[in-house]
C-alpha cells in the first residue's frame, strides 16, 4: 500500500510538472505575426494611411502590416489613432469616417465600423463599449468658441459585441483626446476652450467641466491624476495636473526656453515631454520643468509621433507628408537603438506585448 501510494504520488507530481511546462510553453508561443512588438501608425496624406510593425528586438519589420494581412482592402485616409480591447485593435481613419477592427496579433480584418462617425479621432473602451471622439465639422480659424463647428462635436458609443454604432453623446463643444477613469470620460477641447470636458458614462451626460487653460492636447492618467500638456501660442507651455478625486489643480509652467512643447508620455513615475526635436524628463512629483534634454534627435525635422515604453524612447518625423518617413528608437539615456523607414506621416506608436 505504501509503495503504491508513493508511486501514485510520484506519477501525480510528474504529471503536474509536465502540464505546467506545457502551459509555460503555450504562454510563450507568439499569438500571430504581430505579437511581441510595436506598431507605428502612418497618417498618410491625401492617400491611404498604413501601419508599420517592428518586433521588440528589431529582427522583424513589416512596413505595411495592414496590406500584408488584408491584400487590397484599404485602411482609409488620415489614420488618426489606435486603441485596443482584448485581442482586437481598432484603427481610426478619420478622413474616411471608419474604424477598422482587426485581430491585434494577425492584423486580419474583423469588421469595419462606418456609421455614426464624423471625423473620428480617439477612442477608449469601458465595459464592452467604445467611446470615440468625433470632431464633426470645423469652424473657421479664429472663430469664437461658440461658433458653429466649435459646438457640434460628440462622443460616438459603439457596441463592441456587434461592432455597431449605438448612440452618441453631444458635447456642445470641440473634442480631441479622451481618457476613461472610474466611469467618467475626460476630453480635451484643444484650441477653442480652456475647459476639460467631463462625461458621466452611466448617465451619458456632461458634468461640470474643469478649467485647465487653452490648447490642451496630450493627456495621460496615472494613480488618480490626469497629466495634461498645454502649449498655447500666447503663453508658456505647461503640464496641468488634475487630481480626479477632488478636481484640484496644480501646474508645472515651463520657462520661455521650452515654449512650443509638443508631446508628453508617462513611464515608470517619470513624465517625458518634447520641445521641437528634443526629449526631456522629470519625476511625476516634480514642481519644475527640466531644461536639459535626454536626447536631441538632430535628424528629425518635425517630431510628429512620440512614446516612451519598454525602457525606450520612440520618436517619428512627419517628413513632407508625401513620401515615406522615419521612426527612431533610443534607450532612456539617449543612445540611438534603431532607425526605421515607415510610411507617410508617422504619428503614433502602439505596443503589442
Amino acid at each position: 500500500m505504501k509503495i503504491g501510494k508513493l508511486l501514485l504520488m510520484a506519477f501525480s507530481i510528474s504529471l503536474f510538472v509536465s502540464c505546467s511546462n506545457d502551459d509555460d510553453n503555450n504562454d510563450n508561443t507568439p499569438k500571430g505575426d504581430y505579437d511581441n512588438g510595436f506598431f507605428i501608425l502612418n497618417e498618410g496624406s491625401a492617400g491611404q494611411g498604413t501601419v508599420s510593425f517592428s518586433s521588440d528586438d528589431f529582427s522583424v519589420f513589416t512596413k505595411d502590416a495592414y496590406t500584408a494581412a488584408n491584400g487590397s482592402d484599404l485602411l482609409g485616409k488620415y489614420a488618426q489613432s489606435i486603441f485596443f480591447d482584448g485581442d482586437k485593435a481598432y484603427i481610426i481613419a478619420g478622413g474616411s469616417k471608419v474604424i477598422n477592427v482587426v485581430n491585434r496579433y494577425t492584423f486580419k480584418l474583423v469588421a469595419k465600423i462606418d456609421t455614426g462617425l464624423l471625423n473620428p479621432r480617439y477612442g477608449v473602451v469601458k465595459d464592452g463599449k467604445a467611446y470615440v471622439t468625433n470632431a464633426n465639422t470645423y469652424a473657421d480659424w479664429g472663430a469664437s468658441a461658440t461658433a458653429p463647428g466649435n459646438t457640434d462635436d460628440y462622443v460616438a458609443v459603439i457596441d463592441l459585441a456587434t461592432n455597431k454604432f449605438e448612440s452618441k453623446i453631444d458635447l456642445n463643444a470641440t473634442a480631441n483626446r479622451i481618457v476613461e477613469k472610474n466611469g467618467k470620460l475626460y476630453i480635451t477641447e484643444s484650441y477653442t476652450s480652456s475647459k476639460l470636458l467631463v462625461v458621466n458614462i452611466a448617465a451619458k451626460s456632461l458634468e461640470a467641466p474643469i478649467t485647465i487653460g487653452l490648447s490642451a492636447d496630450t493627456m495621460e492618467e496615472k494613480d488618480g491624476i490626469l497629466y495634461i500638456l498645454r502649449s498655447p501660442y500666447t503663453d508658456r507651455s505647461e503640464i496641468v495636473k488634475v487630481k480626479l478625486s477632488d478636481k484640484t489643480i496644480s501646474k508645472i509652467t515651463f520657462p520661455e526656453a521650452l515654449d512650443g512643447a509638443g508631446y508628453m508620455d508617462i513611464y515608470n513615475d517619470k513624465i517625458y515631454y518634447t520641445v521641437s526635436n528634443s526629449v526631456y524628463s522629470i519625476n511625476t512629483n516634480a514642481t519644475a520643468a527640466s531644461t536639459t534634454p535626454i536626447v536631441t534627435a538632430s535628424t528629425v525635422a518635425n517630431l510628429y509621433g512620440f512614446a516612451v515604453n519598454n525602457d525606450r524612447i520612440y520618436v517619428a518625423d512627419s517628413g513632407d507628408y508625401k513620401a515615406d518617413s522615419k521612426a527612431y528608437i533610443y534607450n532612456l539615456t539617449g543612445t540611438l537603438q534603431k532607425e526605421l523607414t515607415v510610411g507617410v506621416g508617422p504619428n503614433g506608436f502602439y505596443f503589442n506585448n
